[in-house]
């Protein structure tokens, strides 16, 4: 998920005005043929004439024009004025909620539509991940020869310290958080932003941080690397690749190309031995580390596996940690553990540090996290799994956990649901089958989800129902679970959806399943 929201791919005013602020009085551009004459926020509307226009706006007069006013843009927009440029801010909303946190000096604020021609006599635009380049008022800035950059791009110029660079379809927020405390607990002075929720621009005016930042982690996305060039990370990874945001990036390929963009100039990589596609095509001698779920050649990490079954992490041969260390369960979880040591090593970070971080590391919020047991059922919040790639290791690492079971309650009850995106939803087929006994369906593309389970063999003793809202789901989940017949040891919220249809963020949704679990107690 990106930091700024979706704003609108519209290029011709709406009804709203399109305001900015002057030093001697409120001013706006209108829609000539509106007759609105309503306020956006606390600005109130005037026509703004060409020649006003022209006074505030000199093409090739270095006007930096931030696109979408979300955090990143809030950021980037405070970032750029302090430092002296000339700033204005479009967004699609007619009355973007953080507008009144920008810099007084921000004097051009162009809200109700994406402005084209702001756009086009900007000499740089920065652009907010939400927004997609093919936007029309983006896309014809572009064809007019105008740089369109990201935030990142303005961070990678202005930073002195190394970046560690981390993105994937699943686990870059779990692996960058514990990169992050693996650095911190070793006494570093580290700054943790990007995806994650913590604009990276915010760090470099952080008062703590600043100029004694000696090192930083980026979670990264494929909407901000597609406008990023020669990253020049100290240590850069795909941790894997999934279908996701096919939406927005047109195929897999697309996805890809973005993705990799993050080892342009990078110093170091690792690479995820289970997944062909985090191999970058990068120079032979750029010092690499590999990761996986097997057992690791020499100088490489993996899981060593005992023939009692207990797992361990390990360095070539030696065992570093045995899995029943960590307070996270699931291997998808010891891969994660493995990508944060080896980026670690890579970025200088002493070993027996790292180890003890991870034994300390009980994992982020809505992934995978466990909720409460209510009448001897787990349950498990994975909102944060957004895109099938996520849910898949989501019900591979719990499930092979509850399938060893010696109660008879080896089977998981699945919540799938929301926003589709785009994928194909019959790659859970075969993990389902072997580990769900029963799917409860969701929000607006439940529909397309059951078609495409069935399209892809959904076995005949995994039950599937179809609800609106994830109440409806929990409520019919308690009359399922209160059969005497269940095998269910643990009802996973991992939706493989975005959550836009029905909650603002996949933090309400999974807040919401936390409440609904509390209130099964009462």
């Amino acid at each position: 998920m990106s930091t700024d929201p979706i704003v609108s791919r519209q290029n011709t005013p709406s009804v709203d005005t399109t305001s900015y602020k002057s030093k001697d009085k409120t001013q706006s551009i209108a829609n000539s043929n509106s007759e609105d004459d309503s306020s956006v926020g606390h600005y109130q509307p005037n026509i703004l004439t060409e020649k006003s226009r022209s006074d505030l706006i000199q093409k090739g007069s270095g006007l930096q024009v931030v696109i979408g006013l979300g955090q990143s843009g809030l950021a980037t927009a405070n970032y750029l004025a302090k430092r002296g440029y000339s700033v204005a801010v479009t967004d699609g909303n007619a009355a973007p909620k953080l507008a009144e946190q920008l810099d007084k000096n921000i004097e051009i604020r162009a809200f109700g539509a994406i402005d084209a021609e702001l756009l086009l006599q900007a000499q740089r635009i920065i652009i907010s991940p939400g927004v997609a380049l093919n936007t029309p008022a983006v896309a014809q800035a572009k064809q007019a020869g105008i740089a369109i950059v990201s935030d990142i791009q303005l961070f990678k110029d202005a930073c002195t310290a190394p970046i560690v660079a981390i993105t994937g379809s699943n686990a870059k927020s779990t692996v960058t958080t514990l990169v992050g405390q693996m650095a911190k607990d070793a006494g570093i002075s580290v700054g943790v932003g990007g995806n994650i929720g913590v604009p990276a621009l915010s760090l470099l005016d952080d008062e703590q941080l600043g100029d004694n930042m000696t090192l930083a982690v980026l979670e990264l996305s494929s909407f901000q690397l597609e406008t990023v060039t020669n990253l020049g990370a100290k240590v850069a990874t795909v941790l894997n690749m999934s279908p996701d945001h096919l939406d927005r990036h047109g195929d897999m390929l697309g996805y890809h190309q973005a993705k990799h963009r993050i080892f342009q100039g990078a110093q170091s990589v690792v690479v995820n031995r289970d997944d062909a596609l985090s191999r970058p095509l990068i120079a032979d001698n750029t010092p690499r580390i590999s990761i996986g779920s097997n057992a690791p050649d020499l100088g490489e990490y993996g899981i060593i596996t005992e023939g009692d079954g207990s797992l361990y992490l390990a360095k070539g041969t030696q065992k570093l940690l045995a899995a029943d260390q960590l307070k996270v369960k699931g291997k998808h979880n010891l891969v994660n553990a493995l990508a944060a040591l080896a980026l670690g090593e890579l970025a200088g970070i002493p070993l027996e540090s790292m180890l003890q971080t991870l034994q300390d590391f009980s994992g982020l919020p809505h992934r995978c996290q466990f909720v409460d047991n209510v009448a001897g059922i787990d349950y498990f919040n994975d909102s944060k799994g957004t895109n099938v790639g996520s849910t898949q290791a989501a019900i591979l690492g719990l499930g092979s956990v509850y399938s060893s079971n010696s109660h008879g309650k080896t089977k998981l009850m699945l919540i799938l649901g929301g926003q589709g995106k785009g994928q194909n939803f019959g790659e859970l087929v075969p993990l389902v089958n072997k580990y769900v006994s029963q799917v409860l369906l969701i929000g607006e593309d439940a529909k397309l989800i059951s078609e495409h389970l069935q399209q892809a063999n959904l076995s005949d003793e995994v039950d599937m129902y179809h609800y609106q809202t994830l109440d409806q789901a929990m409520d019919k989940a308690q009359s399922l679970l209160g059969s005497s017949l269940s095998q269910v040891g643990a009802v996973l919220l991992s939706p493989a959806c975005a959550s836009l249809d029905q909650y603002s963020s996949y933090n309400e949704r999974g807040e919401h399943f936390c409440q609904l679990v509390d209130a099964l107690k009462s």
